[in-house]
């Protein structure tokens, strides 16, 4: 009796983390929201950053010599100073919340792209004026940077998605620039793959890869699983790799560049409130149709419960941290 109740406070403590992971998961699945910000919120981003940051060739060459018994003392003793259980835990959670929202955004997307892509816009619109409050432009460095940014954005949110197209290349890009963002509050990756035109071909093809995994489990061939899980490993790959490289330069950038690259950051964010509108023209004119004033105004309405769900998380961040 006594073991169970010693072991129920460690249970919940699991089951806590991994439910802060599926958090952290839908905010990451949709454009607009960082999966960094409720790592915040929720009180565990300073532990994930010195988890991720933990991560480096030297201790996982510890982990791979616990192949051989004479290193596996020591590979246990690499992985807890990653905090392996943290990550695993949270990571569990945060792949669940994806591949379930992202299942019904790729119906969403295809069924109802004026209200979705519009709540898209308003979660995008309210990111950039939670944290333009972050941002000065007192030199030129600041300006440029500021400059650059919304460019980048702007011109991307009409012209790369078309030009990159879906290699497998381009999906490791893709992952790597995704990955770098959803560690950082405020910055979604979801948005980043918006901008480069992946956001509904990594969507889909997640739900693909499901529906495919599901169909071999009860019998269905395996090579049917051949082509979108070539496409998500590469996804993750390129995600992986982003760990160990973007996602730092992006900190060091942060902690001695601070006020060029927040402008840089949030001019981004500016710049891809186009995405939103070009995606759902792209889509109507599919469903052979064209903007109305209805639509408009369906589109504004759903931006502003957008708007009010990134606010409150806003707000609620500002109560944690003060």
């Amino acid at each position: 009796m006594s073991t169970q109740t010693d072991d129920r406070p460690a249970l919940y403590s699991w089951l806590v983390l991994y439910l802060k992971g599926v958090c952290m998961g839908a905010a990451d699945a949709v454009p607009g929201v960082s999966g960094g910000t409720i790592a915040l919120v929720t009180g565990i981003y300073e532990r994930l950053i010195s988890a991720v940051t933990a991560i480096n060739p030297e201790r996982i060459e510890r982990v791979l010599r616990g192949l051989f018994p004479n290193g596996r003392r020591d590979a246990v003793a690499a992985l807890r100073e990653i905090d392996i259980g943290f990550l695993v835990v949270l990571g569990a959670g945060i792949a669940t919340a994806i591949i379930t929202i992202t299942r019904v955004l790729t119906v969403a997307i295809d069924s109802y792209p004026v209200p979705t892509f519009g709540f898209f816009f308003g979660l995008i619109a309210a990111s950039a004026v939670v944290l333009y409050s972050q941002v000065s432009l007192d030199t030129p460095r600041e300006i440029a940077a500021a400059v650059a940014g919304f460019t980048v954005a702007f011109v991307a949110s009409g012209t790369v998605g078309t030009a990159l197209g879906n290699s497998l290349s381009v999906t490791v890009v893709a992952g790597a620039i995704a990955v770098s963002a959803m560690i950082l509050p405020g910055i979604s990756g979801s948005l980043l793959l918006l901008l480069l035109g992946q956001y509904e071909y990594m969507t889909s093809t997640l739900s693909e890869f499901v529906d495919r995994l599901i169909d071999v489990a009860t019998g269905g061939p395996a090579s049917a699983l051949v082509e979108p899980g070539t496409i998500v490993v590469a996804f993750i790959t390129g995600a992986l790799v982003g760990l160990f490289t973007i996602a730092h330069v992006v900190r060091w950038a942060l902690e001695h560049y601070r006020r060029p690259t927040l402008a840089f950051l949030v001019s981004l964010i500016v710049g891809a409130l186009r995405a939103p509108v070009v995606k759902t023209t792209e889509k109507l004119a599919e469903l052979g149709q064209t903007w109305s004033l209805e639509l408009f105004g369906l589109f504004a309405l759903t931006a502003v419960g957008g708007a009010i769900l990134v606010l409150l998380v806003d707000r609620y961040t500002a109560v944690i941290e003060s």
